[in-house]
């Protein structure tokens, strides 16, 4: 089959590793690297054996394929561009700033026929492939995402920032719609809310709750499921599972008795199993594995948790 021609838009740190995933991949060749800083774009293009460019438009008519791991704010309008010049697109999270510019990017690429992948990482963390076989309704969901302040990613809130990798794990276990919703946050560093602490409800009975800071001490990164028969604790940054489970009382006893399980995944390359299943989707124009669909319930969720933050800020100042 032929060749596929592949570019990066951004090279920051995210995009110099999709670089490097596209170069690794046979049946694919990184051809374009575009950054508006020259220096960057050429420092990265030079890495991967990739021409740079300062203007991403001018890979119109030339590329198959394009992540774009620009910042959050310009997702919107890059995205929308390369798709309409034909070019599959996987797009890194957020999807865009807003809903209504999210549902204008699902729109694009429905009316073009491209491909769209989102991306959200977590979804290859081989803890969370594992997780799918172990979940059985699961009735609370617990959810810490701590992180020490760096400049990257602070275009956008903490919600787009951050808590969107959780918002999607715990849309991708429930079809349900989210039937109410409440949200603290504050802005610590920078203009925008850093810290933030989400409720929710789903019409299944599900509650998540979600907490998320970008000014921590320490980074951690968990996720924790509570259903009738476990208790299930995933840690994203170990690979690692701990599973607890109740089992029937032995003869003359009460209660029942606890077992435990730990699960190590070990090393793992999960921005290369995105980044490959991106590319198969391209080759054989299936469904991507986070399409636009599951993007847009996110970007919904994530809209109503801010909305949820703004008003117990104006209920608070008030």
């Amino acid at each position: 089959m032929s060749e596929l021609r592949a570019a990066v838009v951004g090279a920051g740190r995210l995009g110099a590793l999709h670089a490097k995933k596209y170069a690794a991949l046979p049946g694919v060749k990184l051809r374009w690297v575009a950054d508006i800083d020259p220096a960057r774009a050429s420092e990265v293009a030079a890495q991967a054996g990739a021409v740079p460019l300062t203007d991403y438009r001018d890979l119109a008519g030339k590329a198959d394929l394009a992540t774009v791991a620009s910042p959050g704010v310009t997702h919107h309008a890059i995205a929308r561009t390369l798709m309409e010049s034909g070019i599959d697109v996987l797009l890194e999270k957020p999807m865009a700033t807003t809903l209504e510019q999210a549902c204008e990017l699902a729109d694009v690429a429905q009316r073009t026929g491209r491909i769209l992948q989102i991306g959200h990482l977590e979804r290859y963390n081989p803890a969370v492939v594992r997780l799918r076989s172990i979940l059985r309704s699961p009735r609370f969901i617990e959810c810490h995402r701590l992180a020490p302040f760096t400049e990257r990613g602070t275009d956008v809130d903490v919600v787009l920032d951050l808590m969107v990798h959780d918002l999607d794990l715990v849309l991708s276990v429930t079809p349900a719609a989210a039937i109410s919703v409440e949200a603290v946050g504050v802005a610590v560093l920078t203009d925008s809310i850093d810290v933030a602490n989400a409720r929710i409800r789903f019409a299944d009975g599900l509650i998540a709750n979600l907490n998320t800071s970008r000014v921590a001490s320490r980074r951690e990164r968990k996720i924790r499921f509570f259903q009738p028969d476990a208790y299930i604790s995933v840690d994203y940054e170990a690979r690692r599972i701990q599973i607890y489970r109740k089992s029937p009382p032995p003869p003359g006893v009460i209660y029942p008795t606890i077992s435990a399980e730990q699960i190590d995944l070990g090393e793992a390359d999960p921005l290369m199993d995105e980044v490959a299943g991106f590319v198969e989707s391209v080759r054989t124009r299936g469904a991507p594995a986070v399409s636009a669909v599951d993007g847009l319930r996110v970007m919904e969720l994530s809209e109503r948790v801010q909305a949820a933050i703004r008003q117990e800020l104006a209920g608070v100042q008030g």
